[in-house]
């Protein structure tokens, strides 16, 4: 194991390449092979959340930004697709407008829903609304130079208003919000092979994810995220505006929840206010803050890990799981700042040093007796 962490660090360029090959096996391989289709079902849920966490990695973990509102662009994201599966399956059966509008006595399509019978349109749609209404907010927020935890309760506040507005309003399913979908984009959901197909839609984009943002901190730009949250002072005094280096980060955290709401809605099979509130949009914060983050795979990891626990725990205990998971964040938040993906540089530091200190030190060269002897019947 020494020698080959040795020919890694002799070649860093491969390291993530290996990591990347290994993550593909198993998410393209292991995990449909093990799994059953529910266990699979359920890991492409998590993957969902993975691709918000990496967004929130950048925006909260290189750029200083607590966004606590994720749940926003999400829920854009998942009810735009919402909308769209819902007008297919209705074209499909003759129908003028959905079933829940049906039962619900409204029998004209509202003007807002007529686009998202595109399926060009409604992929436009998910992939830039989110990261314009992320723009706009961004421009209006931190321009005004608002930071720190006044942003965190803006954002916050959005998220809830949001889910209020969409509790209110039949025409896209109102509290109970929209489900029952049978088809995305023409293939049938009731079919085994083509849930699967979406397990690997949700891996290949999160690997894509992953990959993106590791280059996007590394470039220049990452750098200067960095350097705006440590020190934004001296960042504008440099000539550099802080505002807009902000509000790319956030536009691209804003862009990747949209995404993975999009994703979220024919996987779950429903997408609700709830899904998209307050709670939820914590939740994300929650697993990106255990994973770790100011690291590339720690907000993933922990995305994925807090959710799964979720699901397992919360059947045995299901009164108990809250009071566990925000004793988790505190201990985290608390005791160990960089996240569970903190304690493994803290551990190969300790044993580094117990390495060292168990080694004997090097033993001197033996002296040359014979020449000794020659050296002193010389003088």
């Amino acid at each position: 194991m020494t020698a080959l962490t040795e020919r890694l660090r002799e070649y860093p360029r491969a390291t993530p390449l290996i990591g990347f090959g290994v993550a593909a096996i198993l998410l393209f391989a292991v995990a449909p092979a093990v799994l059953s289709d529910f266990r699979l079902n359920l890991l492409a849920k998590f993957l969902c959340f993975a691709i918000v966490a990496a967004g929130i990695g950048l925006a909260w973990g290189r750029g200083g930004m607590l966004t606590l509102g994720q749940g926003v662009f999400f829920g854009i994201g998942a009810y735009i697709m919402a909308m769209h599966m819902q007008l297919a399956d209705a074209a499909r059966l003759g129908e003028d407008v959905p079933e829940f509008m049906q039962i619900s006595g409204i029998s004209e399509l509202p003007g807002f829903w007529q686009p998202f019978s595109s399926a060009p349109v409604t992929i436009i749609a998910i992939l830039v609304l989110p990261a314009l209404v992320a723009a706009v907010l961004g421009y209006g927020v931190f321009k005004r130079r608002v930071r720190g935890a006044y942003f965190a309760i803006l954002s916050q506040a959005l998220a809830a208003a949001l889910a209020i507005l969409l509790t209110g309003q039949q025409a896209i399913g109102g509290f109970t919000g929209l489900s029952d979908f049978r088809s995305f984009f023409g293939f049938r959901l009731s079919d085994p092979a083509n849930r699967q197909m979406l397990f690997f839609i949700a891996a290949g984009t999160l690997l894509v994810v992953v990959a993106a943002i590791r280059q996007l901190n590394r470039s220049r730009y990452g750098e200067l995220l960095v350097a705006v949250r440590d020190a934004e002072e001296r960042v504008r005094f440099l000539g550099y505006d802080p505002a807009n280096i902000k509000i790319v980060a956030y536009v691209v955290a804003a862009f990747l929840a949209g995404i993975a709401g999009a994703l979220f809605t024919p996987i779950v099979g429903i997408i609700s206010p709830a899904d998209i509130g307050v709670i939820p949009s914590i939740a994300f914060l929650i697993g990106v803050a255990i994973g770790g983050r100011t690291t590339l795979l720690g907000p993933v990891l922990g995305a994925i890990g807090v959710a799964w626990a979720q699901t397992s725990l919360s059947e045995s205990f299901p009164s108990g799981w809250t009071y566990m998971q925000g004793i988790l964040f505190i201990v985290v938040v608390g005791f160990i700042p960089a996240g569970l993906a903190g304690l493994w540089p803290l551990l190969r530091g300790w044993l580094d040093s117990r390495r060292a200190s168990t080694t004997p030190p090097p033993t001197p060269p033996a002296e040359d007796t014979v020449g000794t002897e020659e050296k002193v019947e010389a003088r």
